[in-house]
């Protein structure tokens, strides 16, 4: 494994190499405080909450620690109420009397809120950065996603202990409830299979909560990943999920036309428990970067839109949509008059056709930054703005949509750090708003899991997306070593991947943004430690009989030299690699510079021929699999 996990995400993503999202946590966590985040004084709301009336909002704000309880009618935060960590979701009972609050970190919390007092009444324990809590029709069940843990937790409320923890796919980011309660849907925000495949997507699961167990998992188009929301219709007949759909197999030479990256939502039928199709948010020459949350109407009817990227909500009329999408054939029957001038003749043309919401949605500017969670109160739409602290409300019902904007509290100017995580997130400074930065890292600059084929290093030769994280302690960046530093590779990222030009304090911004991450507890530790089987996988780890030390040494764990591990593939013009950091190395699979290892376990073994990422050939079983958990546990 030595010269091995530099084939980790040994990449083309480069420091910024546009970027991906989920969708993606902004604040690290040591333990069970939050690390210093580049949301510092900030409030960063990320979660919406309407109460039964439609008078109030909650607010969770993640960098703040805290849930703001906003007064709809007069204009006005009526309380605060902190939070032991970052809150990251929201689930209000039927009556409005109780908010449960997911609060994120290794050890997460539920805090369960009594929303007259204002006070946390009851804690209940969940596991590594807790997410998108589901109230269960009866509201006797509270699902959790345990992001890092990959898994469902399942709790009942009357004896506040668990019911189950169900397994998922890969980093559930949210989750939607049936409202006969038979059903929950969950959005895993990445793939979890190689990146070499011809077909790499991440899915979504159907659990029945009657078994509790997975009964499917729906297949989304090729190149879905960064899945952020998921969201069922209050009629209980549609899901929808919000992701964006990436064109991987290109060369990146263009962004026109959604060349690169596209934005999609995907209608999913709850009775039927199968995907209808899959619709691109984005216009002819008009990106609609990094859909995130999603709302319905009341009625069912409205199927509302954040574009965290474009600063924007889509406002979508269901019913048309739905209409359209199911007149579409599956083949052009034979003998009929074929329609030249429709981009979408058959079903399967939906997912590339950027004209397809033409007259049945409208793309409304909030006029403010960052747009991720959104929420209905009172028959109008509510976004939460995470770089701006502020809401902004649309009236879809008003003759002329224009959003209006509430504060949450003063304006704050953004440090240099709070302003580069904005630029990373920010459409604004790529050519026609297509993608950010986090397009293809994620909102927290890790990875998104696909092979791209940049022009850093020439057309094709297609390398895994990098994780940002420790990039300027350990140049040279990219797999190829091709950048000599992260700086660099900053300013060619926004040149040759965004297509823009950008005056100097914008890469610098994003520098110091990029120089502030933290790493993030892996979910192998227990209690913060080392486990015994890791333990021993240390002592293999740094054995000279294995190796892995002398590439990866401690510290930083990376020698930052180029290596050839023999993992050369047929479309590499090198066999040398970069030595990447094996620092939250659990997180970013998969590994190697092609991303054709599932796991740390195929990088030790079947991509580890002839003993050149370590000397592991000679190791047991059980050796293998200590080792393998020492490494995730960095």
């Amino acid at each position: 494994m030595a010269k091995s996990a530099r084939g980790k995400r040994v990449v083309a993503a480069l420091a910024v190499v546009i970027g991906l999202v989920s969708c993606g946590l902004q604040a690290a966590f040591f333990g069970s405080k939050p690390a210093p985040a580049a949301g510092d004084g900030y409030l960063s709301p990320s979660a919406l909450a309407a109460s039964p009336d439609g008078k109030t909002l909650y607010v969770a704000c993640q960098t703040a620690n805290q849930v703001l309880v906003y007064d709809l009618a007069g204009a006005k935060v009526a309380k605060t109420v902190p939070m032991p960590a970052a809150p990251t979701g929201l689930a209000l009972s039927k009556d409005g009397t109780k908010l449960f609050v997911t609060c994120a970190a290794p050890k997460s919390f539920v805090c369960v809120v009594n929303t007259a007092s204002g006070k946390v009444a009851d804690t209940l324990a969940a596991g590594h950065t807790a997410m998108s809590p589901v109230l269960s029709p009866d509201e006797k069940t509270l699902y959790i996603c345990n992001r890092f843990n990959n898994e469902i937790q399942v709790v009942d409320l009357a004896s506040r202990k668990d019911k189950a923890r169900i397994p998922v796919l890969r980093e559930p980011y949210a989750a939607a409830i049936t409202p006969d309660g038979a059903t929950l849907f969950v959005a895993n925000h990445l793939h979890n299979g190689p990146a070499s495949a011809d077909v790499v997507a991440a899915k979504v699961t159907v659990i029945d909560t009657a078994t509790g167990k997975v009964s499917s998992q729906l297949e989304l188009p090729n190149g879905s990943g960064l899945l952020c929301d998921v969201r069922v219709s209050p009629n209980g007949q549609y899901a929808a999920v919000s992701h964006l759909l990436a064109r991987f197999h290109l060369p990146t030479t263009q962004l026109e036309r959604g060349w690169m990256n596209t934005d999609a939502v995907t209608l999913i039928d709850a009775k039927q428990k199968k995907v209808i199709n899959t619709v691109l948010v984005d216009s002819v020459d008009s990106g609609a970067a990094n859909p995130y949350g999603l709302a319905w109407s009341a009625d069912s009817k409205s199927l509302y839109v954040a574009h965290a990227g474009t600063h924007e909500v889509s406002l979508i009329d269901a019913v048309a949509l739905l209409d359209k999408l199911s007149k579409m054939p599956t083949n052009i029957p034979p003998g009929k008059t074929v329609d030249y001038t429709s981009a979408s003749r058959i079903a399967s043309d939906v997912p590339n056709d950027l004209s397809y919401l033409v007259g049945i949605r409208h793309r409304v500017k909030v006029n403010q930054y960052g747009p991720r969670a959104i929420a209905v109160a009172g028959g109008k739409v509510y976004t939460a703005n995470y770089f701006s602290d502020s809401l902004s409300v649309v009236d879809p019902a008003a003759p002329v949509l224009r959003a209006a904007t509430l504060a949450l509290g003063p304006t704050k100017p953004m440090s240099v750090v709070r302003r580069g995580e904005f630029i990373f997130n920010d459409a604004s400074i790529c050519f026609q708003g297509w993608q950010t930065c986090a397009s293809c890292h994620s909102f927290d600059a890790r990875v998104d899991g696909l092979n791209w084929d940049l022009l850093n290093d020439g057309i094709g030769n297609p390398k895994n997306s990098k994780t940002l994280l420790l990039s300027h302690k350990t140049p040279p960046a990219m797999s190829m070593g091709v950048r000599d530093t992260a700086e660099t590779a900053v300013r060619a990222g926004i040149r040759h991947i965004l297509f823009t030009v950008q005056p100097e304090d914008v890469p610098t911004a994003m520098d110091e943004y990029l120089k502030r991450l933290q790493p993030i507890p892996s979910p192998y530790l227990v209690d913060g430690k080392l486990s015994k089987a890791a333990e021993r996988g240390k002592k293999i780890y740094n054995s000279s009989k294995v190796g892995c030390a002398s590439c990866h040494p401690e510290g930083l764990f990376t020698d930052q030299k180029h290596y050839d591990v023999g993992t050369k593939g047929q479309y590499d013009r090198s066999s040398e690699f970069d030595t990447p950091t094996l620092i939250e190395v659990w997180r970013t699979a998969p590994y190697l510079h092609d991303g054709s290892a599932v796991t740390i376990k195929d990088v030790l073994t079947t991509s580890n021929k002839g003993d050149k990422h370590g000397k592991t050939s000679h190791l047991s079983p059980q050796e293998i699999e200590d080792l393998a958990l020492y490494i995730l546990s960095l």
